[in-house]
């Protein structure tokens, strides 16, 4: 097997045990379709431009193969596209490990973040840190999603809530997606809690993202979308409003973190603004779960953060596919409730605690993921025009990616056909 590709040169991907390919209809996947994965066996693939051109059997594959190619053989493995990680947090200085000793101990998030902790001691740190320092440290944490066969995700600002600093972290996300080994989708996430300077004044502080932050956020094309962080004690549903109205007059799509603390009706406010997501929704009931189905509202849910936060209430999943509501998983990697960048653990909690099947869990994490973002026409699926983001996973069985918790079932990861993680000699 070669140790590396050129992208510039045609590449065949042979010898794949399982090539989860996920084609199908050119939209998110709902009810059954979502435990259709069109599965190939014994199967392989040819790349060009770092596009994929066609998918097949080996026998179908093996024939086209001329002394141009590279060849990538899979070993018998599955192959499967890369994960499409649809809520993050990659930029932030310094870490929380304190306040998970003190949840530990028995300490709730609310009552962490009343005494300074939570949200605000991230902004404090971060806030202290040069850009620079900033963009290291938000270099080292995007090789580990790679590492967990994830290939894009999108990317919040949040922990800087002033001008200056969340144009940093915004930055920040812009230079990492300049690497080019990981794709990320900048949001503008000014929303995200009141800071310090602005406590007892959160019409003002709105003031501040409606005229100064969104302005500049859009003027200098730094985020596809906006979002805001929905909690009657944080910004209620008249503040949402008005931060939506704002971002959409200046051609931003709609995210919305909902119902996470609270059923404040966040879902019903992301279906009227005309919301691509509405995000956590572990309080949604039913009212909620048929206003996203009537306002074409993707759920991702967010499984880690409950499990880091010590909670039960999971967001009910069964009932959003019952729906017909096209779900989507993600890790809600930040410092404080979810300091996982692994979508195979997210999967696991998606069928152990939410009644996912491995098969829902992964059309969540992929093809209906990159709907979420904007990009379902080029990544998300192995099929034939679409950028060839792929993983070779150290299985047989697609199945084992949520069954074996706690391993990094990543053998090798491609961006557009280019390697850009490989374990090979370590596992």
């Amino acid at each position: 097997m070669n140790s590396s590709t050129d992208a510039a040169r045609p590449a065949a991907v042979l010898n794949c045990g399982e090539l989860v390919t996920l084609s199908g209809p050119a939209r998110p996947r709902i009810w059954d379709e979502m435990k259709d994965l069109a599965i190939l066996r014994n199967a392989g693939m040819l790349i060009r431009g770092g596009k994929i051109e066609r998918v097949g059997t080996q026998a179908e594959i093996e024939t086209l193969v001329g002394p141009e190619h590279q060849v990538i053989d899979a070993g018998g493995r599955t192959v499967m596209p890369g994960f499409v990680d649809a809520h993050t947090h990659p930029v932030f200085a310094a870490t929380r490990a304190d306040e998970y000793e003190m949840r530990a101990g028995g300490a709730t998030y609310e009552q962490i973040a009343a005494a300074g902790g939570g949200i605000r001691s991230t902004v404090r740190k971060t806030r202290a840190a040069t850009e620079d320092e900033l963009f290291g440290a938000a270099l080292r944490r995007s090789r580990w999603f790679l590492r967990m066969g994830t290939t894009t995700i999108e990317a919040k600002s949040g922990y800087g809530l002033s001008l200056e600093s969340e144009l940093a972290m915004l930055r920040v996300i812009r230079r990492l997606n300049a690497e080019g080994f990981l794709r990320l989708v900048p949001t503008f996430l000014g929303a995200h809690e009141i800071p310090d300077e602005y406590r007892g004044k959160t019409c003002e502080y709105v003031d501040l993202v409606i005229r100064e932050m969104l302005p500049a956020v859009a003027r200098d094309n730094l985020a596809e979308y906006c979002d805001v962080f929905c909690e009657p004690k944080i910004f209620d549903a008249a503040n949402t409003k008005r931060i939506l109205a704002a971002a959409r007059a200046l051609h931003l799509g709609i995210r919305v973190h909902a119902d996470q603390l609270s059923r404040s009706g966040a879902a019903e406010i992301a279906a009227e603004a005309g919301a691509t997501t509405a995000d956590h929704l572990e309080q949604i009931d039913e009212a909620g779960i048929h206003a996203l189905a009537a306002g074409g509202v993707l759920p991702v849910l967010l499984p880690a953060s409950v499990y880091t936060l010590g909670s039960k209430r999971f967001a009910p999943a069964r009932a959003m596919i019952s729906a017909g509501l096209p779900v989507v998983l993600a890790t809600d990697f930040n410092p404080g409730s979810s300091p996982t960048p692994s979508m195979p653990f997210v999967l696991s909690l998606a069928s152990t605690q939410t009644g996912m099947t491995p098969a829902e869990s992964i059309t969540a994490a992929t093809i209906n993921a990159a709907y979420s973002l904007g990009r379902g026409a080029s990544i998300g699926s192995l099929e034939p025009g679409k950028q060839a983001d792929f993983v070779i996973h150290d299985l047989k069985d697609y199945r084992e990616i949520p069954y074996f918790v706690g391993i990094e079932p990543a053998y090798e990861t491609y961006l557009g056909g280019r390697l850009v993680y490989s374990r090979r000699g370590n596992g």
